[in-house]
């Protein structure tokens, strides 16, 4: 039997190349430690054996060699273009039911990851509202279920990335998973801290 995999979308956590919005408020030092620590628990936590956890790396090659992360997660590159072009690519050559997150939501536990899937049983595609007009998970339920615009024509990084991503799978069976927020800024990721949640994300 074909486990549902899950891909978490991880980038080299080195200094300006990552965080780079929380970096301009924070240091990008700090940023990238952030990054890779939060990456790291959220690995932690997110390892079940209902599903195959897969890292989808960026840049290819340093990624596929880095050290940062876990060396015993099986690693994927994320390949050339946009958001877009790389996230249909995950989806696409997962073998079963797929699931792509960002590696820095610091909600994410297992429980919604598995609701998501859940949901895939009986709808074609599952996406993972953020309070911001974008998202923070989103699933297919096998790669016949991608439509050939998936993902097309999406203003990615605004509040319209929903939106638009719902319109390219025009068609398809969606359903709603939960809705978490994201870091972008220092002062997400203040607010966060505030709330004593530990952590943050994107």
């Amino acid at each position: 039997m074909i486990r549902p995999r899950l891909a978490v979308m991880v980038k080299e956590p080195r200094p300006g190349r990552v965080k780079t919005r929380l970096g301009a408020g924070i240091g990008m030092v700090p940023a990238a430690w952030w990054f890779r620590h939060q990456t790291r628990a959220l690995l932690r936590r997110l390892r079940d054996p209902r599903w195959e956890l897969v890292l989808a790396v960026s840049p290819d090659r340093e990624g596929q060699e880095s050290r940062a992360w876990p060396a015993d997660l099986p690693r994927l590159p994320q390949g050339r273009g946009d958001l877009g072009a790389r996230m249909g690519r995950i989806l696409r050559q997962a073998p079963g039911p797929a699931i792509v997150i960002g590696a820095d939501i610091p909600g994410i536990t297992r429980a919604h990851v598995a609701r998501a899937f859940h949901a895939l049983a009986a709808h074609d595609a599952v996406i993972g509202p953020a309070p911001d007009g974008g998202y923070w998970l989103v699933g297919l339920a096998g790669r016949r279920a991608a439509p050939p615009g998936l993902f097309r024509g999406v203003r990615w990084s605004s509040a319209h990335a929903r939106a638009d991503t719902l319109r390219s799978m025009a068609g398809l069976r969606v359903a709603t998973a939960d809705t978490l927020a994201d870091i972008d800024s220092a002062a997400d990721l203040a607010a966060l801290r505030h709330l004593g949640t530990g952590s943050a994300a994107r």
